[in-house]
């Protein structure tokens, strides 16, 4: 199978060339193009993420060789979660060699968030099935980089910190209310109030729900921090 001028763009942007290219053909075909001789990405990207995990894993636990279970899951989260494939996703222009149906192109699926971290996934799935777990490995250490070394920040989870402040003084969970969805599909924007039960609250607004309730959880807690303080 000869690859499109753009599919060989993006597998040198990747730095990775396939000796069974139909493999990156189906990474990149979403399930709005399938068909019965046209197979979709989704069993490639339930391997991938099983990849992309153990990958992951034990570079972290190379990293940080006195890091305890505890220490280790939120940065292991952070590190797997659909957020930051897509960051890896945009950063090699996987989405510009997509194959999409033509509903999704209408509505900007190359910039989607969660069709560009499943399709990052299915890419690293295509690789390790070519190349072997070595050659997956070297690839998804390249890709994620600094982010591995640096994760502790990101691993921060405001929202169980906050829900953690409210039992250490007897108060239910936080709740979180969406009070609004503008902008169109491919990028909407939420706006997401948290409220304590004493009253407390704060408002945020992001990309995606899950940001805008980190968001507004690390607001509240600045609030509470700074009149506790």
């Amino acid at each position: 199978m000869k690859l499109s001028t753009e599919l060989r763009a993006f597998c040198a942007r990747l730095g990775y060339e396939f000796d069974r290219p139909e493999l990156l053909m189906r990474a990149v075909t979403h399930s709005s193009m399938s068909s019965p001789t046209r197979p979709d990405n989704q069993r490639l990207e339930f391997l991938g993420d099983r990849v992309l995990g153990l990958v992951l894993a034990e570079a972290l636990l190379l990293a940080d060789k006195g890091a305890s279970e505890g220490q280790l899951a939120p940065r292991f989260n952070a590190l797997v979660r659909k957020e930051t494939c897509a960051e890896v996703a945009l950063e090699i222009d996987l989405g510009a060699v997509l194959r999409l149906g033509r509903s999704e192109m209408m509505t900007g699926g190359r910039r989607k968030q969660a069709l560009l971290g499943d399709g990052m996934e299915a890419i690293l799935a295509a690789v390790y099935l070519d190349g072997g777990f070595t050659a997956a490995r070297d690839l998804v250490l390249r890709l994620w980089g600094d982010r591995i070394t640096t994760v502790e920040a990101d691993a921060r989870d405001p929202k169980t910190a906050l829900q953690e402040w409210a039992q250490a003084r007897g108060q239910q969970p936080p709740t979180y209310v969406e009070l609004a969805r503008t902008g169109p599909d491919h990028a909407p924007e939420f706006t997401i109030a948290v409220r304590l039960q004493s009253g407390q609250e704060a408002t945020a607004r992001a990309a995606s729900k899950r940001k805008a309730e980190q968001a507004a959880a690390e607001l509240l807690l600045g609030k509470l921090e700074a009149k506790n303080g």
